[in-house]
């Protein structure tokens, strides 16, 4: 291991200790294919399906941006500053999808720019990734909610047809889910992060694995452990994905 490697785990509070085993090939079958995901219960429907969701079929990177900035669906464009939709590749393999836009991701307009954004970026350098460079980050609402509460779920619902096209325009190989409200976006159904991290869950065809949100690991400083489980398990879904 470098001397970046262990700085890198040092930020995450994992120490040097926390080592990438080399995997044989039939244990990499083996771990990929057992762990299949249990059926997600569906999510309570709170309102209907917007009736806008449709035109968004079709939209170019740039109508799509327009429209998130002016979109006013749901309240929580009264408050923000600008809404966020998304910063990196927009070819990439690989997606990482957060909750909301904080206080300084609303100031800057840019997902995961604060001290959460630090550990996140020290999470993607672990596994040799890098931010902009094949990968994009974008987040299940857009637009900040008050106090940084957790979106409800009209909210959600209201900004949902905007990521479904971001991921149709990015066509990732993989998709990350950091923290409960994003793992229900996607999926569309009640979540436990304890019993749904370690599985390979699908998105419309493509592998999709969740695990907890950066801001929730500043908090919970035992549970990084298992964030860098987490990352090993993508990064083998990953190699795995492009036949390595």
């Amino acid at each position: 291991m470098t001397m970046d490697r262990e700085h890198i785990l040092h930020e995450m509070g994992l120490g040097p200790v926390w080592k990438l085993r080399v995997t044989p090939a039939a244990k990499l079958v083996e771990d990929l294919a057992a762990p299949a995901a249990a059926p997600v219960a569906p999510l309570q429907a709170t309102v209907p399906a917007i009736a806008a969701a449709a035109a968004h079929v079709g939209m170019t990177w740039d109508e799509l941006a327009d429209t998130v900035a002016a979109c006013r669906q749901c309240r929580l464009c009264e408050a923000r500053k600008q809404a966020v939709l998304g910063v990196g590749d927009r070819n990439a393999d690989w997606l990482f999808v957060g909750e909301g836009p904080g206080a300084e991701e609303d100031q800057r307009g840019e997902p995961f720019v604060g001290q959460a954004g630090k550990l996140l970026d020290n999470m993607l350098a672990a596994i040799g990734l890098k931010r902009g460079t094949d990968v994009y980050i974008a987040n299940a609402v857009k637009c900040r909610p008050p106090e940084n509460r957790t979106p409800a779920p009209e909210e959600a619902a209201a900004c949902r047809p905007y990521l479904e096209r971001q991921i149709e325009l990015i066509q990732p190989k993989l998709i990350v889910a950091l923290g409960r409200p994003a793992a229900q976006t996607l999926l569309q159904g009640e979540v436990k992060i304890a019993s749904a991290r370690g599985k390979l869950h699908d998105y419309r065809g493509i592998p999709l694995i969740i695990t907890y949100h950066p801001a929730y690991l500043l908090r919970t400083l035992l549970d990084k452990a298992k964030a860098w489980e987490d990352l090993c398990f993508m990064r083998r879904t990953m190699k795995a994905q492009k036949g390595g």
